[in-house]
Order: structure tokens, then C-alpha cells, then sequence
């Protein structure tokens, strides 16, 4: 019975289209088009450089992908079982063509495009999944926009794989998978021409205009809730705005203008939730080194000509329509999670992480969330979405959202009471979440976070009875505890931290930074010795 109704709490959420979205790609396969690629367009605009990703090549049939460096056997090779599926993706995504020094590289990128034609049966096997053919249509053109001809041969390649994904849209995924869909269908609408040509296009922009409208936020935040996939939906806008500066004709005006103001929404929300080095904070499935950097997206930006504030405006920003607040006093910079998972029917990269928090002080992070490192599923996958993860407060074990398997939830938290105040030297943030309350405790998790100049409160209160409780500070590995006082910066300088209410303790645990990367670091837990605690911490 527990287990029907994890299934029941998991799909009761999930749109029809997801039902028969999900029967449609199992059960039916559409009929190879081996017809004729159409002729390529001409374009009137100047294509400008898009952001140049770091180089995954390492030889001709060398690749690191996700921190695990593999070669490529003489033949085949593109369906290794003894290799997660993530970077099996990656493999089929082609991004060294638009890497940094990538002109050095060229040969090796036109024998792997002609190895991948002839090793890869068109409609077969992982490199024909919607979207790795996604990703790979988009760098494919961008490479021939960059001055690379395409053989004969590959703009036949490149017509069947967009035929096949026009009948392959993840409907049933939706999401930004979705997004990745539309704007390859528009890549190849306005690389090559002619009626189908124009029927890719019309497709693509129809689809995206349905899926900005529901997937960017009012306050610009990307609907799945990760900054990670928010970077990536930005620079898939910008990429698109890049292509209707190349083919003006292509594009009416109105369509460009709304993607510029989304453009600008989606960095006002980033510049909120990036911390003073730069990089986004670990939200639901986050990571460094598979989105562009914030700074990277500004100068790409720059580049077209479209707006993107560089700082968040004010001590206080709070993003109500995502649910995420970012305070700032002085050096420290709190960015608090008061939000839902995610959307009700895409929850798959939610963590159970409500009510946690990111903390720097002096340009360094120093609470963090443990980010994420796989998406394979497995006892590690479930950890890093669990609550124990992340800076917030676990009840008798308990997830607050029951995440399980890689990308499933079934019973979520959901916050409620939310109130932002600022009063003097203070910012204070309430916010309260109901995700224990089908424990038998009933429970209620309150939060009260109080900021200064120098000092940071955080104080939380359980109501219902419970066995016993945890609040965790997990700390960058640059930060290291001194006893039960204080915790030593790298740059010299220290915090002075109090608890009342529970007993501290010091724990190892890991941070999850990259795809295949955990580093060693500690963890400042409290256990509740009452229905309140308080965290004090302090410095100069």
C-alpha cells in the first residue's frame, strides 16, 4: 500500500500528455525521411560569436565529459553500457565544435561528424533520443555559422535528424526539454529553405511561444526552479536572438522584442541568486561547469545588444513568482529558498531542500548547499536530493518533499506565510512549510532568518512532537571549525557561531561542486533539545 501510494502522490500531478506523450514514444516509431536535404539559406545579418564552452576533446577520440575522461574504441563505442547515460549524452551533444579553441581542433571535429554519420543508424540508439539530436542539430549549425562547411553529406544528416525529431517533441517531458526542441526546429527552419524548411520554423515558434509564457517566470525565474537550468534557458534565448539577428527577415518583430524582455527578466533574476564570486547558488539540481557562467552570459549578451543588469538592485530582492529572497548586509549575502520544488507536473529535478539557505561573507561562500554530482540513479542520487543535504532543518529522517528515484516526488512541502522586513541595521525573512505535517507529528518547520552587518540569526521552530530533529550548516571546504565556537575563512579572518536550544556537533560529509566531482567538507549540525533553536553567528 505505501508503495501505491507513492505512485498515486507522484502521478495524480502529471497532465494527460504525459500519459499518452509517454505511450506515443514508447509504442510508435516514425518512418525515416531519407529525402533530399533542402538547400541552405543565405542570411542578410552577421552571426556573432556565442559562448565558447570549455573544450571536452582531449585527442581525436579522447573525451571528458562530467570530470570522466574515455576514449572511443576504433568502432562504435557511442553505446558503452559501462557508462552513464549523462555522459553517453554528452557524447552525442557535439559541444567541442563551438569550444574554446576549437579552430585547432577541426580535423578532428570532421572526422568524428563523419564517424557519427556512419556509426550511429539514423533513428537508433542513445545519439537519436529528442534531446541529445537536439543539442546537436543547434552546434552543428552553429559550427557552419562560424565559417565551417558542411559536406553534402552531413546537411543530409542534419535534415533527417530534424525530420525525425518533428515527430519525436518531448511532450511527455516538457520542460526545458521541450525548449531545446523548439529551438533546434528553429536552427534548421532558418538554416535551410524552403516549405518544409518554413514548416520547422513555424513549429518552433509556435512551441516556444506557449513555452515562455509558461515556463519564465513574472519575475524571471525559469519554472523548474534550478539557477542551472535557468543559465541554460537564458543562453537558449540569447542563441535564439542571435538567429534572428543573422535572418532578420525571418523573424517579426514582436517576436523578437518579447524575447528580449525575457532575456532581461531572466538576468535580473540571476543577478539576484548569484553570489559575489560569480557563480549560482545549489538549488535543486545545480552545478558548476554545465551552464554558462553569469559572467559569460553578460558578455554574450553585450555582444547583441541586450540589456543585462549586472547587480541586483537593493538590500532585499525578493522573487516572489519563483521563491527565492536574496539579502544583503554589508559583506553577507543570504540567498533563502522559500519556494515550491518546482512545477507540480516536472518536479524531476527538485531536491528536498525547502527552507534551506546559501550564506557568503567577505566575497566566500560559506554555507552551501551540497550540490549535485549524478543523475544516475542509486543511493548517492537520493542523498543529494534529500534533506540532509542542505542547510535546513530534517525531522525524525524525513525528507521534507519525498523525492525517490532520480527524477521522481511523490508528497511535497509546500511554503506558506512567508513575510520580508527590513528595520533598522536588520533584514528579517519568516517562512513556514507544511512537508512534515504526514508525520505523526503533524509537523510544522517555522523559520526566522535575521540578518545584519555583522551578524546572521537563524531560528527554528517545530510544532508537533517529534523523536528528534536536525538543523544542518554544511560548510564550503574552504571553511573549517575551530572546536564548537568559531569557523576559520581562508582568508584569515573568522565567525563566531552560539547555538540555544540543541547541541552542536561537527560532522564530515561532501560537496558535490561539479558532475563527477565530491570534495571532503564538514557539516555544523544542531539537534533540537527543545521545539526551538537558535543559530547566532558573528563577525567583525
Amino acid at each position: 500500500m505505501e508503495e501505491v501510494a507513492t505512485y498515486w502522490e507522484t502521478l495524480r500531478h502529471l497532465r494527460p500528455v504525459q500519459f499518452y506523450g509517454r505511450a506515443w514514444f514508447k509504442f510508435f516509431r516514425p518512418a525515416i525521411d531519407r529525402a533530399a536535404a533542402p538547400s541552405l539559406s543565405h542570411h542578410e545579418g552577421m552571426w556573432a560569436t556565442p559562448i565558447l564552452y570549455r573544450s571536452s576533446m582531449e585527442g581525436p577520440v579522447q573525451f571528458r565529459f562530467l570530470n570522466h575522461l574515455h576514449s572511443l574504441p576504433d568502432m562504435g563505442g557511442w553505446e558503452d553500457e559501462e557508462l552513464e547515460r549523462l555522459w553517453l549524452y554528452n557524447l552525442h551533444y557535439f559541444d567541442d565544435l563551438n569550444a574554446e579553441d576549437g579552430g585547432k581542433r577541426t580535423e578532428w571535429h570532421r572526422a568524428l561528424i563523419n564517424r557519427w554519420i556512419a556509426e550511429n543508424e539514423p533513428c537508433k540508439g542513445t545519439g537519436w533520443d529528442s534531446y541529445p539530436t537536439s543539442l546537436r542539430i543547434v552546434n552543428w549549425i552553429k559550427w557552419a555559422l562560424a565559417g565551417n562547411s558542411l559536406d553534402l553529406e552531413w546537411q543530409h544528416s542534419l535534415a533527417i535528424q530534424t525530420r525525425w525529431l518533428r515527430r519525436r517533441l518531448e511532450w511527455y517531458l516538457m520542460g526545458n526539454h521541450l525548449i531545446a526542441n523548439a529551438k533546434a526546429l528553429i536552427f534548421a527552419g532558418v538554416f535551410f529553405q524552403g516549405s518544409e524548411a518554413d514548416d520547422w520554423l513555424k513549429t518552433g515558434l509556435r512551441i516556444l511561444d506557449d513555452e515562455i509564457a509558461e515556463q519564465v517566470l513574472e519575475d524571471g525565474g525559469h519554472f523548474e526552479l534550478s539557477p542551472m537550468y535557468h543559465s541554460i534557458i537564458l543562453e537558449d534565448i540569447l542563441d535564439l536572438l542571435n538567429v534572428a539577428l543573422t535572418w532578420p527577415e525571418k523573424f517579426p518583430i514582436s517576436i523578437v522584442q518579447m524575447w528580449n524582455i525575457t532575456a532581461e527578466k531572466m538576468f535580473t533574476w540571476l543577478a539576484a541568486l548569484t553570489h559575489s564570486d560569480g557563480e549560482i547558488p545549489f538549488f535543486n539540481d545545480a552545478a558548476f561547469g554545465i551552464a554558462s557562467s553569469f559572467g559569460s552570459l553578460r558578455n554574450y549578451a553585450t555582444r547583441l545588444n541586450v540589456p543585462s543588469p549586472n547587480n541586483k538592485q537593493g538590500s532585499v530582492c525578493n522573487l516572489a513568482s519563483s521563491g527565492y529572497v536574496s539579502i544583503t548586509r554589508g559583506d553577507a549575502m543570504a540567498l533563502l529558498d522559500v519556494a515550491l520544488i518546482g512545477p507540480d507536473y516536472i518536479p524531476g529535478h527538485a531536491h528536498a531542500d525547502t527552507l534551506s539557505f546559501e550564506f557568503s561573507l567577505f566575497g566566500q561562500r560559506i554555507f552551501v548547499n551540497s550540490g549535485t554530482s549524478l543523475y544516475e540513479v542509486g543511493e548517492e542520487r537520493l542523498q543529494q536530493r534529500g534533506t540532509a543535504a542542505h542547510n535546513t532543518v530534517q525531522i525524525d529522517g524525513e525528507n521534507s518533499s519525498e523525492v525517490w528515484l532520480s527524477f521522481r516526488v511523490a508528497r511535497r512541502a509546500r511554503p506558506f506565510g512567508l513575510r520580508v522586513r527590513e528595520e533598522g541595521e536588520f533584514v528579517e525573512v519568516r517562512c513556514s512549510h507544511d512537508g512534515y505535517k504526514r508525520l505523526p507529528g503533524n509537523n510544522i518547520h517555522r523559520r526566522h532568518w535575521r540578518l545584519s552587518d555583522r551578524s546572521l540569526e537563524v531560528t527554528d521552530k517545530i510544532e508537533g512532537r517529534f523523536q528528534n530533529a536536525v538543523a544542518r550548516y554544511h560548510l564550503h571546504p574552504d571553511i573549517c571549525p575551530d572546536g564548537k565556537r568559531k569557523l576559520k575563512l581562508s582568508n584569515g579572518r573568522s565567525i563566531s557561531f552560539a547555538a540555544t536550544g540543541g547541541l552542536v556537533r561537527i560532522r564530515e560529509t561532501t560537496w558535490n561542486p561539479e558532475f563527477g566531482k565530491t570534495v571532503q567538507s564538514q557539516c555544523v549540525e544542531v539537534e533540537f533539545h527543545a521545539p526551538e533553536i537558535t543559530m547566532a553567528f558573528y563577525w567583525d
